[in-house]
């Protein structure tokens, strides 16, 4: 009977397989990087428009509002809806599966700009609905890795970076600098410059997207490149395996109460985040920081600042896991606290007159990403490394957002309703303490909660050896 060859493969995924841990390590790091920065080109840009004085079909919900929503509402679905697609894609459709969501999420700017502005509500729900699930298949290139932390990092570092680079592209756009940028290039020039400004902020996400396409094209093919975990990488951190109905029901069941507490702060981190991404704009310009020259590249430069500081910190997190040898959960969670200690740090210092506003927005950033960004990469990879269960981060990363990401619709509909009188910055200033002190709460309660799950696991693999 023959047999059937193993599929060959290229040269860069051969080296890849073969190389030194840190030349790896490099460049995966740097292709989920670029896939996810060029990602948020299609999902952010609208942000970056005012909207100035315009409400929803005449109402009392202001437009960016309703868009901001609606966005999430199919972001929100998405993460439901990838709960199964993100646990079961076949690992050799995830470039094709990539590829297919951003061609969606394109078209559905390009509705966008058709649409008269009341109705771009159903784009950019579409838009969500597509991208909501980018992250859980970039992440399945990552998990289960001895360096997954700092593989994780460089993905989260990626989407703080893009927040302020994305909306500060895009007010270009819209003021036309792009355009006389493309002025310089030969024979190309005066097609481009037609095209790209100045641009409406109803088109104007749909030419930034098609500035990105071919940027996203080249990450998710170097992304493919990369190799399954080796033997030492599943000896380490667990094997993972796609979870079916049945192992996902006994992951949720055996984790039920951990699992409520996290996703009771990922709810409100994640509202507080989303709030702090689409109208980071506005909240600089009530504490006085107008549109000009000198505050054009705003956004991109705190946010840089941003990524990373988090980025430093998640690297020494893998540092200190290295060097200590265990006590990986309790890292984690400790990073996290400290977040929250520079988020509500960093609002006293702001509400005393000590820092600027720019520094408050940085210190919010920093504190709430600390705390934000384990729970789509370190966090649930080192549970399920720590408790030894047989499966995928990506399951229990996208049940947390897709409560995370309902809570972010809410807080749009709530605000307008109880706390329609309050100006954005004031609200904000509150939410931060809000955040604060809730999310102590849930975070300490959960790490007592897991630290006795692994303390168990580790028991009883000792058992097993001594048998």
């Amino acid at each position: 009977m023959s047999t059937q060859d193993p599929p060959r493969q290229g040269r860069l995924k051969s080296y890849l397989t073969t190389t030194s841990q840190t030349a790896f390590t490099a460049y995966a790091a740097m292709a989920a990087f670029l896939t996810y920065f060029a990602m948020y080109a299609f999902r952010k840009p609208y942000a970056a428009a005012a909207f100035e004085g315009q409400t929803w079909f005449g109402g009392e919900v202001g437009l960016k509002a309703a868009l901001a929503a609606s966005q999430l509402l199919g972001y929100a679905a998405s993460k439901i809806i990838g709960i199964k697609v993100c646990s079961e894609l076949d690992h050799r459709k995830r470039g094709i599966f990539l590829f297919g969501v951003i061609a969606v999420a394109e078209l559905s700017l390009l509705i966008y700009g058709i649409l008269p502005n009341d109705w771009k509500v159903l784009p950019i729900a579409v838009n969500g609905l597509a991208l909501g699930v980018v992250w859980g298949v970039v992440v399945t290139y990552l998990e289960g890795r001895r360096t997954s932390e700092v593989l994780l990092a460089g993905l989260s570092c990626s989407f703080i970076m893009a927040s302020g680079i994305v909306k500060d592209f895009g007010k270009a756009v819209i003021a036309g600098s792009d355009a006389a940028w493309w002025h310089g290039v030969p024979l190309l020039s005066p097609k481009l410059v037609q095209l790209t400004g100045p641009v409406s902020e109803g088109w104007m996400p749909f030419v930034v997207g098609l500035h990105y396409l071919p940027i996203f094209a080249i990450a998710v093919f170097l992304l493919k490149q990369i190799p399954d975990p080796d033997e030492k990488d599943v000896a380490e951190r667990s094997e993972r395996k796609v979870m079916m109905g049945n192992e996902r029901m006994v992951f949720l069941k055996q984790f039920a109460l951990g699992l409520f507490l996290l996703c009771a702060a990922y709810l409100l981190l994640t509202a507080y985040r989303d709030f702090r991404d689409t109208y980071q704009v506005d909240i600089f310009r009530l504490m006085g920081y107008e549109d000009s020259k000198e505050n054009q590249s705003l956004l991109g430069t705190s946010e840089t600042i941003v990524a990373f500081a988090v980025t430093l910190g998640l690297g020494l997190l893998y540092w200190l896991r290295k060097v200590m040898h265990r006590g990986g959960l309790l890292l984690v969670w400790l990073f996290m606290l400290v977040g929250l200690a520079v988020l509500g740090g960093g609002t006293w210092l702001y509400q005393a007159g000590l820092i600027t506003g720019f520094s408050w927005m940085v210190m919010t950033g920093v504190g709430v990403y600390m705390t934000y960004v384990p729970f789509g990469s370190v966090l649930f990879d080192q549970i399920i490394a720590s408790t030894r269960f047989q499966g995928t981060a990506v399951f229990a990363i996208y049940v947390c957002d897709g409560v995370g990401y309902v809570g972010a619709v809410s807080l749009y509909f709530l605000r307008g309703s109880l706390f329609g009188d309050m100006d954005k910055l004031v609200f904000f200033r509150e939410f931060t303490w809000l955040m604060t002190m809730i999310g102590v709460v849930c975070l300490v309660s959960s790490y007592w909660y897991f630290g006795r799950k692994a303390k168990i696991a580790k028991e009883c693999e000792a058992h097993l050896e001594r048998a």
